[in-house]
């Protein structure tokens, strides 16, 4: 049985890296750690999303932001001392890895580590209308 993909139209055209992208994004996203997604809209200046994680429990020299092509990657990883003796553990160590598909001329603005979130702004650029006119040869 041949598996249908919103990509598969013929009159979609050089989507199939983006296809991949999706898959792998699907498989590899477990919930943790949880995040938020925003508008900020500020009077007259390009739209910004700002996207909230909550990492609490990890530092600064624990956590990484990157792009990698046009994907925003988002990598914590704590590191267990051994400095402590628990009675009971129920905050864990836990590594992840969060990835989010950026658009075409989206860049990252900054981020901020504030009260155990992690806020990661993103500049959406206001899209130009582009239209270009194909000449077409005529052979005698």
């Amino acid at each position: 049985m041949t598996r249908m993909t919103p990509f598969t139209s013929p009159l979609l055209l050089g989507f199939d890296a983006m296809e991949k992208t999706l898959e792998r994004i699907a498989k590899g996203n477990d919930g943790y750690p949880p995040y938020n997604i925003e508008r900020l809209r500020p009077n007259g200046a390009p739209e910004r999303l700002r996207i909230t994680l909550a990492v609490a429990g990890f530092s600064d020299e624990e956590l990484d932001v990157t792009t990698e092509e046009n994907q925003l990657v988002i990598r914590g990883r704590q590191v267990d001392s051994g400095e402590r003796d628990y009675l009971y553990r129920g905050i864990a160590a836990r590594q992840f890895q969060r990835t989010f598909v950026l658009a075409d001329g989206m860049r990252v603005q900054g981020a901020e580590l504030k009260n155990g979130l992690l806020a990661v702004d993103l500049v959406r650029p206001e899209p130009q209308r582009m239209v270009k006119k194909i000449n077409i040869s005529v052979s005698d």
